[in-house]
């Protein structure tokens, strides 16, 4: 099965900017996107129906403002959200329980500048791994993904060094992605691709960053580590636009 993420800045944005192309092209069984920015009932027919495909909805209570959605070919065996109000009310998690894993698509928040939500956000984020914690424990496997909002190491961004004090690589949010790794999980594609830099999933729309790759890799496909042998690839796809983020994969 092969599983794509991709923030999508909108997703009648991305409709409009190549969504359906990457359907036809890519052809995943399953695509978790975030940020969608939308309600269900603001969506055309032909962004809700994609052929092949059945779809989930997790909006947020405040209208064009985060979201999450997932399409698959398989219909999983149950769908629900991280189950606290605080969080769910901004559309940040779809649980997806498949046969043999559960899919966690997830964005997120931003800890914005001068730390403004940081406290949400290591709050959202101690949560999410006491939910996974618990999933694992239950006997499931884990497949975390989705836009982390964390630049975790330096070599996942451009410039480490003048963004010290920049929303995704605040010291906080650094060391809880530690602690994240340390209980039992693991970043594939970092483990797969342990010295090699430049490679990003975020550039920002202003000074060409993505032409001259300028950019930060905050988008993750994250296992538990029992599941890490089942994981036949992973990779960054940063040939697709249509968002200032460019898609995510894992394999297994």
């Amino acid at each position: 099965m092969k599983i794509y993420s991709w923030n999508v800045n909108g997703v009648r944005s991305c409709a409009r900017n190549g969504l359906h192309e990457f359907f036809r092209i890519h052809t995943p069984d399953v695509l978790a996107i975030q940020e969608t920015k939308a309600q269900k009932e603001q969506l055309s027919g032909e962004i809700l129906n994609v052929e092949g495909y059945k779809s989930f909805w997790h909006s947020a209570v405040r209208k064009g403002y985060s979201g999450t959605a997932l399409y698959t070919k398989v219909e999983p065996k149950n769908i629900e959200n991280i189950g606290n109000e605080k969080y769910d009310c901004e559309g940040r998690t779809i649980i997806a329980e498949f046969e043999k894993f559960t899919l966690v698509n997830c964005y997120f928040p931003n800890s914005q500048d001068e730390r403004a939500r940081l406290d949400y956000k290591l709050g959202f984020c101690d949560f999410l791994l006491w939910k996974l914690k618990k999933i694992v424990e239950n006997g499931k496997n884990i497949i975390l993904v989705g836009d982390y909002n964390i630049a975790h190491e330096e070599i996942d961004l451009k410039n480490p060094k003048s963004n010290e004090n920049s929303a995704g690589f605040y010291r906080e949010e650094r060391e809880w992605m530690t602690k994240f790794l340390s209980n039992g999980f693991c970043d594939v594609f970092r483990k797969r691709h342990p010295a090699e830099p430049d490679l990003y999933t975020w550039w920002s729309y202003r000074t060409q960053a993505r032409e001259r790759n300028v950019g930060w890799r905050i988008d993750y496909c994250c296992v538990n580590d029992g599941f890490v042998s089942q994981v036949k690839n992973v990779e960054i796809h940063p040939q697709v636009f249509g968002s200032d983020h460019c898609p995510v994969s894992i394999e297994v």
